[in-house]
């Protein structure tokens, strides 16, 4: 999945080309000198008021080329037109002077899908969200429902997990299936349908295929096999939450074991999630795992996020596990309404009534095992309803840069901003085109970046306030726009493009 650090200089001028229509040709040739310069690392650029935007004296870091200097960047109709030593001018000069200039981050597993969530993405250097994991049962409608009003760009799956729960007639309004869509054992008919579900959300420019099978144990080996083969159809990743978590067998390496199976069987792309979670004190057991599987050739990625716990629905058969069990586990719960730890009375109580619930199972050490691997990208997992949910939806990316960059110094800030920007497009732009433009700073690449003070750069998110937006994001461009200028929010702004995949007959 390496891609060439540099574009030839034809290419480029190609690339750029349908952006050029307010250029002169005496523009267009220095542009094309430009290009060539870039190959070197060394942009030039046309002192002119020809660039929509310039972010003006930044550290530009790209982790494609390497690329780590005091640039200008000149960017036209949400495209990077210039990389340039030199001052560039345009309609709008943002200053970037002491600050690094990045790649958008690029969040493969954002469960909160509205414009709530999406104002705490931004403010936390996020350009594109997507929601791979769980996914949607309607792709069509979750890309024309966020038409024109999204902050960030937006993307999903099509979801086996929604899937099933329609086929088996379950429609309530929970996420996660509570009843035959998670326990049903699917019948010939049921496959049938199910399969079919998934290659229409497929030819509809899905991102890839997202399944949770600890959330529906009643899928059997055969039918997930059945799931990755439709993925494999269309070459399409498939984006699972394992069947279960743990050092204990059946736990995360047996159920890592059957989806890289499954992944070598089929031979459809496989994404894990949340390694983290579901590996708790198995990680290094399930890096290696991971490590070997792509040594074998195995198209196998994974992610984490920076938190020792995690949050799922309390009602969902995740916690089916806690029906029973020590009185001394229910403590590990939190009750986000409230923030109050359970006990085995309010666990059964709120179970009854549904709603979210934290899981404090982790260790900081396992943790910081897998943000720090080199196999793995940065995903948030995030989700907020009225202000209320896990700190990780607001403080992600921030609390990478903060405490692993500049506290733990256990990652350095090129490797940090690769695991969120070019390492999430690279997994994306085989499926998914659009993203050969994301996750580089380069001309013709899209204008998603982010501009941050490394020195102060943090989380503010906290289990009693995960509201709290991150700071030190100074600027945050969707496609060439401001959606954060001088650390502000900007209101009305909604310049967000569907991140999907091509559709087909």
């Amino acid at each position: 999945m390496k891609s060439l650090p540099f574009r030839k200089p034809l290419e480029s001028v190609i690339r750029i080309a349908p952006v050029l229509s307010r250029t002169s040709l005496g523009h267009l040739g220095t542009l094309v000198l430009c290009t060539a310069t870039i190959l070197l690392a060394v942009a030039c650029g046309p002192e002119s008021s020809g660039y929509d935007l310039v972010l003006r004296g930044g550290r530009v870091m790209d982790p494609e080329s390497g690329l780590n200097a005091t640039r200008d960047i000149g960017v036209t109709n949400g495209k990077i037109i210039a990389i340039s030593e030199r001052a560039l001018t345009g309609a709008q000069i943002l200053d970037a002077s002491g600050m690094v200039v990045a790649p958008g981050f690029i969040d493969l597993h954002a469960h909160g899908q509205d414009d709530e969530n999406y104002r705490l993405y931004a403010m936390d250097g996020v350009t594109t969200a997507l929601e791979l994991e769980v996914g949607t049962e309607d792709v069509e409608a979750f890309y024309d429902q966020r038409a024109g009003t999204a902050r960030v760009n937006y993307g999903a799956s099509v979801s086996h997990i929604r899937s099933r729960m329609q086929v088996f007639g379950e429609t309530g309004t929970s996420l996660l299936p509570e009843g035959a869509g998670g326990y049903g054992v699917a019948t010939p008919a049921h496959l049938g349908e199910m399969r079919a579900r998934l290659r229409r959300g497929l030819t509809q420019g899905a991102l890839g295929v997202g399944m949770g099978l600890q959330y529906t144990p009643g899928a059997t080996r055969a039918e997930v096999l059945d799931m990755f083969r439709v993925a494999a159809e269309f070459e399409a990743p498939v984006y699972v939450h394992v069947r279960a978590f743990g050092p204990n067998d059946p736990g995360s390496i047996t159920s890592f074991m059957e989806v890289i199976a499954a992944a070598a069987i089929t031979g459809a792309p496989l994404h894990i999630v949340h390694l983290n979670s579901m590996s708790l004190e198995a990680t290094p057991a399930t890096l290696q795992m991971i490590e070997e599987a792509r040594a074998q050739g195995l198209d196998v990625t994974t992610e984490a996020y920076p938190y020792s716990a995690g949050m799922t629905e309390i009602q969902s058969a995740l916690l089916d596990q806690y029906v029973n069990a020590p009185d001394s586990l229910y403590g590990k719960l939190q009750w986000v309404a409230t923030g109050e730890r359970l006990t085995r009375r309010s666990f059964q109580t709120f179970r009854r009534q549904g709603g979210m619930v934290i899981l404090h199972l982790n260790t900081p050490e396992m943790e910081a095992l897998a943000i720090e691997s080199p196999l793995t990208m940065i995903a948030s997992d995030g989700l907020l309803t009225d202000g209320l949910g896990h700190p990780r939806t607001a403080g992600t990316f921030a609390r990478v840069l903060a405490h692993y960059v500049r506290d733990r110094r256990t990652l350095s800030l090129m490797d940090a901003i690769r695991k969120m920007s070019l390492m999430p497009a690279q997994r994306l732009e085989h499926r998914a085109p659009i993203f050969r433009d994301k996750g580089r700073i380069r001309v013709g690449a899209d204008a998603d970046l982010v501009v941050f003070d490394p020195s102060t750069v943090s989380d503010r998110s906290t289990y009693q306030d995960p509201a709290a937006p991150a700071k030190g994001f100074h600027h945050v461009l969707v496609a060439g726009v401001p959606v954060i200028r001088d650390g502000t929010l900007q209101d009305g702004i909604f310049p967000g493009k569907p991140a999907r995949a091509p559709v087909s007959p």
